[in-house]
């Protein structure tokens, strides 16, 4: 019988092998967006470059969104079930100054943005920068 995890995987078309189920069960337990670098602290002895493939597969089957709150470090957050990447799926993020954790803030979309003529709109980014609630 499958379990919840492989149900997702599945429904994106992404084979569940146990590294994917790993990743994708890190990503369901933070409700923050987490780097490579925290998502490979996670490992006792897991090369990078197997978590980075993974993230790359989550992210071009739209399992999952990356973020650039301007850290330097990109950072990744599952997308919501519907979510298909496009402009109207975009929503802001919430960098806390003290802890460093990156929130998705899906109940506030960005702003639609008219270009100029001959522009094409390729992605946003929209990042509020401040305390969480729990540095408060």
């Amino acid at each position: 019988m499958e379990n919840e995890i492989d149900k997702k995987l599945l429904a994106k078309n992404i084979k569940p092998t146990a590294m994917r189920q790993l990743v994708y069960d890190i990503l369901l337990k933070n409700n923050k967006a987490l780097s490579l670098y925290e998502i490979e602290q996670q490992f006792d002895n897991v090369e990078r470059s197997t978590i980075f493939r993974t993230l790359k597969t989550f992210q071009e089957k739209l399992l999952i969104h990356s973020v650039d709150d301007g850290t330097g470090a990109v950072k990744y957050a599952l997308c919501d079930e519907d979510c298909k990447c496009l402009p109207d799926d975009l929503h802001v993020h919430f960098l806390c100054n003290t802890c460093g954790a990156t929130y998705c803030l899906r109940e506030m979309p960005i702003p639609k943005i008219e270009l100029p003529k001959n522009f094409s709109f390729q992605n946003a980014n929209f990042v509020v920068k401040g305390i969480c609630a729990k540095c408060k």
